[in-house]
């Protein structure tokens, strides 16, 4: 299999940080030719591009963190004309020679002449802006949540008297929305104790936090929504996806031409089948690699599926009769799943 080794005369590989960019400059055969450390500025860009112009022939840029603190470079390159691949960052285990930016940055040009092709960035412009949405929605969503609980356990530590007005004994105790609209209309009786007063006031005032970060994550779902109706129509439509799935799914996918195949775009979601057989039994396991939100975007689709899709039950059905336990059903689901969204978005981005 041809690498990228035969393709480009050099490879400049660049180490990211916040406040600096290491870059080390390499030859086909991987020989270090040139170091440079530079401020992660515009004026650092320039010095970086300065430094390119010095070398003839095929170039390649080996950025590590393009969409971290590489972005800002990696979009400077792309607008200049130049070639951009992502590289991963390394892992601690194989860190036995030391440890450096001028020693990452070297590695990172030297891996990439090993690579059989490019690994091209993710896009920003309406991939970026749904990213943007999508995490903060996410933060909203977890803070809410985190403040629910502590809701609960002020609720339970609290007195008779206000556990027997909040404290629900049905099913439906766990509510947070419900507890904290309760709380909203909450005021303090003339007859409480100094201990309730300021107990009653603190869970008021957390109540009012947690329906403004409804109302601030309902408004970023509705323009994520929005997005994802733009980028990729019909996505929403198929069984068991959602809004927030379909962001997931659009934010690591970016555009066709980033994953060269399905398989590829299945080894990125995690849902690769890994052999795990030993003697006479033959099986595979589940991943436990690749982009974890992806994964866990592809498994809230199965078990959607797995609940309301009747062609979906009878896969099941069909599986767990011929002995498949229920963790190797789920892989293979999604590893379908995994298929068809390649196959679905590439039509798209052609189209």
């Amino acid at each position: 299999m041809p690498i990228l080794a035969e393709q480009f005369d050099h490879v400049i590989g660049v180490d990211s940080h916040k406040l600096s960019l290491t870059a080390a400059a390499v030859n086909a055969n991987g020989g270090c030719l040139e170091l440079l450390e530079v401020r992660a500025d515009t004026g650092g860009h320039r010095q970086l591009m300065a430094m390119a112009s010095r070398y003839a022939g095929p170039l390649l840029w080996a950025v590590e963190g393009t969409g971290s603190y590489g972005a800002s470079l990696t979009e400077h390159l792309l607008a200049a004309g130049q070639i951009v691949t992502e590289v991963d960052r390394p892992k601690r285990s194989p860190r036995k020679r030391g440890k450096s930016d001028q020693i990452d940055a070297i590695r990172a040009a030297r891996d990439t002449l090993a690579m059989p092709r490019l690994n091209p960035p993710r896009r920003r412009l309406e991939r970026e802006q749904l990213r943007i949405l999508l995490t903060t929605r996410q933060e909203l969503v977890g803070n809410r949540s985190r403040l629910a609980n502590h809701l609960f356990q002020l609720v339970v530590t609290a007195s008779e008297i206000l556990r027997a007005r909040y404290l629900e004994v049905d099913s439906r105790s766990h509510s947070g929305e419900r507890l904290a609209r309760k709380c909203l209309t909450s005021r303090p009786n003339a007859g409480m104790s100094d201990e309730d007063r300021t107990r009653l006031s603190v869970m008021h005032d957390i109540a009012r936090v947690m329906n403004d970060l409804t109302l601030r994550a309902n408004a970023y779902e509705l323009q994520i929504q929005t997005l994802v109706e733009q980028m990729a129509p019909g996505l929403r439509a198929q069984p068991g996806i959602g809004t927030i799935t379909a962001a997931q799914i659009l934010v690591a996918w970016s555009h066709a031409g980033r994953l060269h195949t399905e398989a590829a775009f299945a080894a990125l979601a995690g849902v690769a089948p890994i052999p795990a057989s030993s003697g006479q039994t033959v099986r595979h396991r589940l991943n436990r690699g690749g982009d974890r939100k992806l994964n866990a975007a592809l498994h809230t689709v199965v078990m959607a599926r797995s609940r309301c899709d009747q062609a979906t039950r009878d896969y099941i059905s069909r599986r767990t009769a011929q002995g498949k336990t229920r963790p190797e059903i789920r892989r293979c689901l999604k590893r379908y799943l995994a298929r068809q969204l390649f196959r679905f978005l590439n039509a798209i981005d052609k189209a």
